[in-house]
């Protein structure tokens, strides 16, 4: 009895360790050795700041060290409208449903490539009706000549195990072609609420101008209707009155040029926000609406560097062009093939599943590629050619990533000294032109001291909002050059890697593959006919 149970005992071994064995194998077949490099993320740049100096100055405003740049920048100028048409913006424009689009046609190539792992099955059914001459025929005497009925049905399975790996580079590969179309959605997104935010900013400006002309309008109409009063009078002579009626019209052809900018920039507010031009946004800006940001967030090199999506997008390229280094090296190597064909024949369908009707064919492949003129050799060199270069893409991406927020500070840092100045040279020369407009009704002045004094005070005006409008859209500039906060915004409603939906059945992930090969295998990974 106790023999009888040992030997039980033993067979029961034997069989959790074929099942092992057989497990072991497609394992084997799905990861292999995956020739090739293993991808490493770049280590952020040695660097702690952004400029020669600490922190640039730039004047009541202070720059914050943060860990993250808060997800709705644009908040930070407390405006509603702004909030209102960024958000619009985001839903409805149409290239960023383009940009999410294109995630999902590489999420699905990569889902598609998976099924590379498992063996294929394919169904043949070929029946026919058959009629053959009256002569013998040569090679089947005894066949027959009457019509008779042929019906074949026959299953073919195929199999390529992953022994180098070569699938599960490809799948790698494009895997990171999904992360780059992310990275690129999230740049999409901050390029369009950079942009909407810009053009709010732009629009407020052009109405700071319009007002601005339209005060000088003011102010030389009323200089005009003084010197025709004093012309009336005899006090000055004609010249004098169309002269200041040359500079009022010199003035007034200022606003059609700003108008017609203004409208423009209403069409592009109104398309960014996927609308129609029919449909014009009710938005509208203007200067003091727009709170100028007392603090300015500021995060450090290590972190900037895993915010910038460009950046990300370049490492997620770097990433799919090591992968194809082990797509052409394991082309290099043996391959082989696991094959069978089986089913049933016979001359009349009753007859089909009847004894001695089957049959079956058992075959293995081994190919083993030994000279096609260099094609693969040369095919390896480019992909390790093509990783270079993504290297260096990639380095670039970064240089640029930290000149365009110097390149920020710098213009912040010059906005602060720039409004400062206008500020007062508008001050001044307002005051100035108060003082001219009383010595021209007291006759101490004469009409070119007045026309230099309204140049000035126009010229100074202008000077003053257009630096304000650029100081806010270069705090704009800011958010987009540190990268916003979009990380890991996209892809939500897609499922996880490695699951594919319309299955129903979870193929093993990168991670869960070597899982496997460290640990006990789980045969929920494998379909039912494994079991």
């Amino acid at each position: 009895m106790a023999k009888q149970l040992s030997n039980s005992k033993s067979v029961r071994r034997l069989r959790r360790r074929a099942a092992a064995s057989v497990a072991s194998v497609f394992v084997a077949g799905l990861s292999g050795c995956a020739v090739g490099p293993d991808f490493v993320s770049a280590p952020p740049p040695d660097v702690s700041r952004y400029t020669p100096e600490k922190l640039p100055s730039i004047g009541k405003q202070r720059l914050v060290v943060r860990e993250e740049i808060p997800q709705r920048w644009w908040e930070v100028f407390h405006n509603k409208n702004l909030s209102k048409l960024v958000e619009a913006s985001i839903q409805h424009n149409p290239s960023l449903q383009a940009a999410d689009a294109s995630i999902r046609v590489a999420y699905f190539a990569a889902e598609a490539q998976k099924g590379a792992f498992l063996p294929s099955l394919l169904a043949n059914s070929n029946d026919s009706t058959n009629l053959e001459s009256g002569v013998q025929n040569a090679v089947t005497p005894n066949g027959p000549t009457n019509p008779y009925g042929l019906f074949l049905k026959q299953l073919q399975v195929s199999y390529t195990p992953d022994i180098w790996g070569g699938n599960r580079r490809a799948v790698e590969s494009l895997e990171a072609q999904t992360d780059q179309q992310r990275y690129q959605l999230e740049a999409a997104y901050l390029a369009l609420s950079s942009n909407v935010a810009s053009a709010a900013v732009q629009e407020a400006t052009l109405r700071g101008e319009i007002a601005a002309i339209r005060e000088v309008i003011k102010i030389e109409q009323n200089l005009l209707s003084l010197l025709r009063q004093q012309y009336a009078l005899g006090s000055v002579a004609q010249a004098d009155v169309l002269t200041q009626e040359a500079a009022l019209a010199q003035v007034m052809q200022l606003l059609p040029p700003l108008e017609k900018a203004l409208a423009q920039q209403r069409d592009l507010l109104t398309a960014l926000a996927g609308q129609y031009s029919t449909a014009e946004v009710p938005e509208t800006f203007n200067l003091n609406s727009l709170t100028l940001p007392s603090n300015l967030p500021l995060t450090l090199p290590g972190k900037f560097v895993r915010q910038r999506p460009d950046v990300r997008a370049a490492e997620a390229n770097m990433h799919s062009a090591s992968a194809q280094i082990g797509v052409a090296i394991a082309a290099r190597l043996p391959n082989v093939t696991l094959g069978g064909n089986g089913g049933y024949t016979a001359y009349s369908f009753a007859q089909l599943f009847t004894p001695g009707t089957g049959w079956y064919t058992l075959a293995a492949d081994v190919t083993q590629p030994i000279f096609q003129g260099f094609t693969l050799l040369n095919k390896q060199k480019a992909a390790e050619a093509g990783l270079g270069q993504a290297e260096a893409l990639y380095r670039q991406a970064v240089i640029t990533a930290f000149q365009n927020v110097a390149d920020a500070l710098r213009a912040l840092q010059a906005d602060t000294k720039a409004v400062k100045a206008a500020v007062y040279a508008e001050q001044t020369a307002k005051r100035s032109l108060e003082i001219v407009k009383k010595q021209l009704q007291a006759g101490s002045v004469n009409i070119l001291a007045v026309l230099n004094a309204e140049q000035t005070y126009l010229l100074a005006a202008e000077s003053r909002v257009q630096t304000e409008g650029a100081r806010l859209g270069d705090v704009v500039g800011l958010f987009m050059a540190l990268g916003g906060d979009w990380r890991d915004q996209n892809l939500r409603d897609l499922p996880p890697n490695g699951s594919e939906p319309a299955t129903g059945f979870d193929i093993p992930s990168n991670e869960q593959i070597d899982k496997i090969q460290d640990g006990p295998v789980n045969s929920s990974w494998f379909p039912s006919f494994w079991d």
